[in-house]
Protein backbone atom coordinates (compact mmCIF):
# COMPACT_ATOMS: atom_id res chain seq x y z
CA UNK A 1 0.00 0.00 0.00
CA UNK A 2 1.11 3.76 -1.20
CA UNK A 3 0.25 6.40 1.11
CA UNK A 4 -1.43 7.98 -1.69
CA UNK A 5 -5.34 8.57 -2.02
CA UNK A 6 -7.60 9.35 -4.65
CA UNK A 7 -10.51 11.35 -3.21
CA UNK A 8 -14.12 11.78 -4.44
CA UNK A 9 -16.46 14.89 -4.55
CA UNK A 10 -19.60 16.33 -6.15
CA UNK A 11 -20.25 20.16 -7.24
CA UNK A 12 -23.66 21.10 -8.74
CA UNK A 13 -21.87 22.47 -11.68
CA UNK A 14 -19.20 22.65 -14.28
CA UNK A 15 -18.07 25.99 -13.44
CA UNK A 16 -17.77 25.25 -9.30
CA UNK A 17 -16.38 21.30 -10.32
CA UNK A 18 -13.81 23.69 -12.50
CA UNK A 19 -12.89 26.12 -9.83
CA UNK A 20 -12.79 23.88 -7.09
CA UNK A 21 -10.28 21.57 -9.04
CA UNK A 22 -7.99 24.10 -10.01
CA UNK A 23 -8.06 25.85 -6.42
CA UNK A 24 -6.97 22.14 -5.08
CA UNK A 25 -4.38 22.04 -7.87
CA UNK A 26 -3.04 25.39 -7.47
CA UNK A 27 -2.50 24.96 -3.54
CA UNK A 28 -0.84 22.16 -4.15
CA UNK A 29 -3.57 20.03 -2.12
CA UNK A 30 -3.87 18.06 -5.30
CA UNK A 31 -1.69 16.91 -8.08
CA UNK A 32 -4.65 16.40 -10.52
CA UNK A 33 -8.20 16.33 -10.21
CA UNK A 34 -10.21 14.57 -12.92
CA UNK A 35 -13.84 16.01 -13.70
CA UNK A 36 -16.22 13.88 -14.64
CA UNK A 37 -19.71 15.06 -16.30
CA UNK A 38 -22.84 13.48 -16.78
CA UNK A 39 -23.10 12.34 -12.77
CA UNK A 40 -26.66 11.88 -11.82
CA UNK A 41 -26.99 11.43 -8.02
CA UNK A 42 -29.93 9.87 -5.91
CA UNK A 43 -29.99 10.67 -2.25
CA UNK A 44 -31.55 11.90 0.55
CA UNK A 45 -31.16 14.97 2.30
CA UNK A 46 -33.08 16.44 4.68
CA UNK A 47 -35.63 14.24 4.90
CA UNK A 48 -36.25 14.20 1.15
CA UNK A 49 -34.97 12.17 -1.72
CA UNK A 50 -32.82 14.35 -4.19
CA UNK A 51 -31.89 13.53 -7.95
CA UNK A 52 -29.93 16.20 -9.62
CA UNK A 53 -27.13 16.34 -11.98
CA UNK A 54 -23.53 16.76 -10.68
CA UNK A 55 -19.92 16.49 -11.40
CA UNK A 56 -17.96 14.57 -9.87
CA UNK A 57 -14.13 15.22 -8.64
CA UNK A 58 -11.49 12.51 -8.83
CA UNK A 59 -8.80 14.33 -6.90
CA UNK A 60 -5.45 12.39 -6.40
CA UNK A 61 -3.57 13.55 -3.10
CA UNK A 62 -1.45 11.91 -0.57
CA UNK A 63 -2.78 10.64 2.95
CA UNK A 64 -0.95 13.85 4.65
CA UNK A 65 -2.31 16.09 2.71
CA UNK A 66 -6.29 15.05 2.73
CA UNK A 67 -6.46 17.40 6.21
CA UNK A 68 -5.40 20.31 4.26
CA UNK A 69 -7.53 19.02 1.51
CA UNK A 70 -10.74 19.00 3.31
CA UNK A 71 -10.18 21.96 5.03
CA UNK A 72 -10.13 24.01 1.36
CA UNK A 73 -12.53 21.81 -0.31
CA UNK A 74 -15.07 23.10 1.96
CA UNK A 75 -13.64 26.51 2.12
CA UNK A 76 -14.30 26.37 -1.71
CA UNK A 77 -17.39 25.02 -2.05
CA UNK A 78 -20.99 25.73 -1.96
CA UNK A 79 -22.34 22.85 -0.54
CA UNK A 80 -23.60 22.75 3.23
CA UNK A 81 -22.31 19.41 3.54
CA UNK A 82 -19.92 18.55 0.55
CA UNK A 83 -19.23 14.62 -0.39
CA UNK A 84 -15.52 13.90 0.24
CA UNK A 85 -14.45 10.54 0.60
CA UNK A 86 -11.20 8.94 0.25
CA UNK A 87 -9.78 5.68 -1.03
CA UNK A 88 -6.61 4.11 -0.79
CA UNK A 89 -4.39 3.44 -3.28
CA UNK A 90 -2.62 0.69 -3.13
CA UNK A 91 -0.16 0.32 -5.90
CA UNK A 92 0.99 2.20 -9.20
CA UNK A 93 3.07 3.41 -11.82
CA UNK A 94 6.28 4.17 -9.49
CA UNK A 95 7.35 7.33 -11.73
CA UNK A 96 3.47 8.01 -11.14
CA UNK A 97 3.58 8.07 -7.87
CA UNK A 98 6.69 9.71 -7.47
CA UNK A 99 5.16 12.34 -9.32
CA UNK A 100 2.29 12.75 -7.23
CA UNK A 101 3.63 13.37 -3.92
CA UNK A 102 6.11 15.76 -5.72
CA UNK A 103 3.16 17.70 -6.57
CA UNK A 104 1.55 18.33 -3.65
CA UNK A 105 4.60 18.67 -1.37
Amino acid sequence: MTDRIVALSTCGSAEEAAAVARGLVEGRFAACVNIVSGVRSIYRWQGAVEDAAEWLLVIKTTRARFPELAAELRRLHSYEVPELVALPILDGLEPYLAWLGASVE
